[in-house]
């Protein structure tokens, strides 16, 4: 019993606080990107036996090619391009939640109440237009 009450909680913390977490304070991609890659997996994997079934009702030299090369190729193709794409996301949250951990450390640091602010190298954006050249008597 204790088992379930402590999937129960694990649950609830780990996935639906975070889900219905209005503030966007915690990221719920990267705990559900593995559960998404799983999920893509399995989708592709049925995918490939539905493009097989389908290559067989047409004709055995086509089925056959579509199980040999053609379905591994699409289903290959799919499963990098998910993970090309799950791996970006994690990798931009995981740089957002270095960079939120950064600044609470540079604002604990003292002195850290009134920070410099960067000068920019020009006065004025856009850049003032050149006078134009002087006219000399005619």
């Amino acid at each position: 019993m204790d088992t379930i009450k402590g999937i129960k909680h694990c649950y609830q913390g780990l996935v639906m606080k975070p889900l219905f977490d209005l503030s966007f304070t915690r990221f719920v991609a990267p705990r559900m990107a593995k559960f998404v890659y799983i999920l893509v997996m399995v989708l592709v994997f049925l995918g490939y036996l539905g493009l097989v079934f389908a290559g067989f009702q047409h004709s055995v030299a086509f089925g056959l090619f579509v199980l040999v090369l053609f379905g591994p190729l699409v289903s290959l193709i799919y499963l990098v391009l998910a993970r090309i794409g799950l791996e970006a996301l994690v990798a931009i949250i995981r740089t957002a939640e270095n960079t939120s951990t950064l600044m609470r450390l540079v604002d604990a640091l003292p002195g850290a109440a009134d920070p410099p602010r960067p000068r920019s190298p020009y006065r004025s954006y856009p850049p003032a237009p050149p006078a134009p050249p002087a006219v000399t008597g005619l």
